[in-house]
């Protein structure tokens, strides 16, 4: 080989290596500084996170929604008003006590909120029954010993039927419907709503930016997903509620 070539060949391994070593050096103060600054992970990887995170308010009109007032009896028979729920995080369900379908299972994910968090007095729940002429207070606290309901801020609530279903159709939008052919004669969605401490209804949002506004009930966390593919969202309602608790 020429001696040129191999001097030309010396040096270019020295501008390679310096530059390498410069490269180096700019990485490590970075690293460094971003140590120093608690940002070694880039901003932009955890928005995403953060942003599945963050819980949104849900409005209509641009007004946030707020639950509108109600007065029920609980299972204990005494008057429960949605003053009763400020300063608590809760989970809102309609349901009926002789439902032969979803109810059970959607009675039992919110058995199991309620032992995740029960050392939590500020987490809660209402569970709205749809067929108030069956389910008397009496009734209703035969159901919660039979499930385990034991939160004293989980109340089963029954009161005058027309009542019920306005607070379901236009107070929280969750369908509810009285149907001879329907099993057990009534009609309902299997959601939970989620209300934070100050009454509004929240939910975290989804790929597009936008709330989804309820939670499936009727899907457990052992399953997964149902036999149409759809995953379960009580770990989804965990996760919010921890939030919630935490504001």
């Amino acid at each position: 080989m020429p001696k040129g070539a191999s001097n030309k060949k010396k040096y270019t391994y020295i501008w390679v290596s310096a530059v390498v070593l410069l490269f180096g050096i700019f990485a490590v103060l970075e690293i460094t500084k971003r140590i120093k600054t608690g940002t070694v992970v880039e901003d932009n990887r955890l928005a995403g996170v953060t942003a599945a995170l963050e819980l949104s308010y849900i409005v209509n009109d641009g007004q946030k929604r707020k639950v509108p007032g109600f007065s029920f009896l609980n299972q204990d028979s005494v008057l429960v008003t949605d003053k009763d729920y400020l300063g608590k995080v809760y989970v809102v369900d309609f349901f009926f006590t002789t439902c032969p379908t979803i109810c059970p299972i959607m009675t039992g994910n919110l058995v199991e909120l309620q032992n995740t968090f029960r050392d939590i007095p500020d987490f809660g729940a209402a569970s709205f029954t749809i067929n108030p002429r069956y389910d008397s207070p009496q009734v209703l606290k035969d159901y919660a010993g039979k499930f385990g309901i034991v939160n004293p801020n989980w109340h089963l609530l029954t009161g005058d039927q027309d009542s019920i279903y306005t607070l379901a159709r236009e107070g929280f939008y969750i369908f509810a419907n009285e149907a001879a052919d329907a099993p057990g004669g009534f009609e309902h969605s299997g959601m939970f709503a989620l209300v934070d401490k100050q009454g509004y209804l929240r939910s975290r949002t989804d790929a597009h930016g936008n709330p989804i506004i309820y939670y499936r009930g009727t899907i457990t966390e052992e399953q997964g997903v149902n036999n149409e593919g759809e995953p379960q969202q009580i770990t989804m309602l965990k996760e919010d509620i921890q939030k919630l608790l935490s504001e």
